[in-house]
């Protein structure tokens, strides 16, 4: 419970954040503010997928040790 608690806290505590390396920032502030926005809502949605997999995995692996050390 106390884990949940933590996790809770975590989300609300966050800041929104837009990452870029230094082309994608150079290139985003050439194309003003509404384009930079689909630049970076690209970037955001092309690493969805690779993390995605990173957690589905590391999940699977978790519940296969939780299960093993119970018995």
């Amino acid at each position: 419970m106390k884990t949940i608690g933590q996790i809770v806290l975590m989300l609300l505590c966050s800041v929104a954040a837009m990452a870029q390396c230094s082309l994608c920032t150079k290139t985003a502030q050439q194309l003003g503010e509404g384009p930079a926005k689909g630049l970076n809502n690209g970037i955001l949605y092309l690493a969805i997928t690779p993390l995605a997999i990173i957690g589905i995995l590391g999940y699977r692996w978790w519940r296969s040790n939780r299960v093993s050390d119970n018995n």
